[in-house]
């Protein structure tokens, strides 16, 4: 079995690093988890505990500049967990969960450990929504997958998160510089990070994230929403299947190293196989 460590960089997140702790940790070992808070002014959660988990100086004051910092920071520090032993690197943000299709039947580590890497592995992104009048406002106390039915194909978070060389993301983790990305099958990047219209709207009072710039992002993110109330569901293994082929073959004109999909909006109903994950 390949040594695995999944890392993030988070800011007044608690939410979501809860789930990201609590997923990982028991995929990979929670020893296996390298946590940064952006900022000395963060305090670290008791659930962090067992993890690798350190405040670090603030970077950067604005979204486009914080941005570029903190994945050079994230990573050079793949870089040196590489070299330091580990034979993958999972880098997400904290609303972000790498998934195996629970038919393979394996764990996240069993699934990567047979894997073949060069450079980068990805899985496909799905972006979710919240069915407003069908879906409530989404509780902590209940796995995210029971509350939350439907998310968006996107090229967007088909994201080459993990690494097996030392490598430079681009902002957001979208790209390897100067390398290729290559998406798996049955292995999926779950996109909660804008599948609440209340936590949105709590976000745009967050002075922290508006002093940023992050406010004019956060109402764009909010669209996946509004896509999920306006396009009927497409059956999930189809249309997956769909997007895994049309990503791989598709780029934009700007970017030969992103995924692309002809700007398509497919919805698809997420299969109940996934409920208990997350």
């Amino acid at each position: 079995m390949k040594k695995i460590a999944a890392l993030t960089m988070v800011r007044n997140d608690d939410f979501y690093l809860r789930k990201w702790v609590e997923y990982y940790g028991r995929e990979l070992g929670k020893e296996n988890l390298y946590i940064y808070l952006d900022g000395l002014d963060q305090q670290i959660a008791p659930f962090c505990d067992g993890t690798h988990a350190q405040a670090v100086e603030k970077i950067g004051h604005q979204v486009i500049s914080a941005e570029k910092g903190r994945l050079k920071f994230l990573s050079e520090k793949a870089a040196s967990l590489l070299a330091g032993g580990y034979d993958l690197v999972i880098g997400v943000d904290a609303d972000e969960f790498v998934i195996v299709d629970p038919k393979r039947g394996q764990s996240l580590r069993e699934y990567l450990s047979a894997c073949r890497i060069g450079v980068s592995l990805s899985a496909l992104g799905l972006d979710f929504g919240q069915k407003m009048g069908e879906e409530g406002d989404i509780r902590e106390d209940a796995p995210f997958l029971t509350q939350r039915h439907y998310a968006q194909i996107g090229t967007r978070y088909t994201k080459p998160s993990v690494v097996a060389q030392p490598c430079v993301w681009g902002s957001g983790f979208h790209r390897i510089k100067g390398h290729n990305f290559h998406i798996a099958k049955d292995l999926y990047l779950f996109h909660f990070g804008y599948f609440d219209q209340k936590r949105i709207e709590d976000r745009f009072r967050d002075k922290d994230r508006l002093d940023q710039g992050w406010g004019k992002h956060m109402l764009k993110r909010s669209r996946t929403i509004r896509f999920v109330n306006r396009y009927r569901a497409r059956n999930f293994d189809r249309w997956t299947r769909f997007g895994r082929i049309c990503q791989t073959l598709v780029r934009p004109p700007y970017a030969w190293n992103k995924p692309a999909m002809f700007e398509l909006r497919l919805i698809v109903r997420i299969p109940d196989r996934f409920q208990e994950i997350i």
